[in-house]
């Protein structure tokens, strides 16, 4: 379980990997995993975030939230 971050993605927004996937593309840390219909973040890689927002950026329709767990 994440300490830190927690990533979301909205399935009933995102298109799946084979029409965009781009949050998978873009991601210089890896947390998105690419196995199956839909990128799914991979928690044990989510506290490696390190909020470079690329992925919010390339995400067209907005499927993607970052939580900070902390303060």
């Amino acid at each position: 379980m994440s300490e830190f971050i927690k990533l979301g993605i909205d399935l009933d927004r995102c298109t799946g990997i084979e029409k965009c996937g781009e949050c998978v593309r873009v991601c210089p840390v890896n947390i998105f995993s690419s196995n199956g219909d839909y990128p799914k973040a991979v928690e044990a890689n989510e506290d490696e975030c390190t909020l470079c927002d690329l992925c919010l950026q390339a995400c067209e329709v907005n499927a993607i939230s970052i939580r900070k767990l902390y303060e």
